[in-house]
């Protein structure tokens, strides 16, 4: 039992969260790169994927797992992302921190995605094992160019409006 729930319900919470905070991430990536700040996709990103790297340490461990340190990351990246975002409304310096961070946090969810993909999917786990074969590094290797390239435009294009503050009053 995990926080009352079964390990199956508990594992099945966490990778709805996951699914969903990758979904409404990519979402969010694309109203980066139209230029649009989405504000409901974006608190649903950013609240599925802190719940999604804080329920990864409810699973029973006794030391600290890679997934883990994942989780760190992911959680200060998140945490100067809704700085930048909320505190900061995305002024002067914030606007790209904001943009890098939230890539860079959907980036690790869709990471740990793949992984979880080799490791659990019986055609992929036959293609790559130890994951340290060619199918698994290529396809990291391709994730990561696209988040990178993309991060970047990104970062480029979005020039959201700081939020105004009649616009928080409301």
């Amino acid at each position: 039992m995990i926080f009352g729930m079964t390990t199956s319900t508990y594992t099945l919470v966490h990778v709805l969260l996951s699914l969903v905070g990758i979904a409404s991430g990519l979402v969010v990536v694309f109203g980066l790169l139209t230029g649009k700040r989405l504000d409901g996709w974006t608190a649903l990103f950013l609240a599925t994927t802190v719940a999604t790297s804080l329920t990864g340490f409810g699973f029973p461990f006794d030391h600290l797992l890679p997934s883990h340190k994942v989780g760190i990351i992911s959680l200060v990246l998140l945490a100067f992302a809704i700085l930048a975002r909320y505190a900061f409304h995305l002024r002067g310096v914030w606007r790209r921190i904001y943009v890098t961070t939230a890539v860079a946090a959907l980036y690790l969810n869709v990471f740990v995605g793949v992984v979880q993909a080799f490791l659990k999917v019986p055609a992929l786990h036959a293609l790559a094992p130890k994951q340290t074969e060619p199918p698994f590094l290529v396809t990291q290797l391709v994730v990561l160019v696209l988040f990178i390239v993309t991060g970047i435009m990104a970062a480029k294009r979005f020039h959201g409006e700081p939020l105004r503050a009649e616009a928080r009053a409301a």
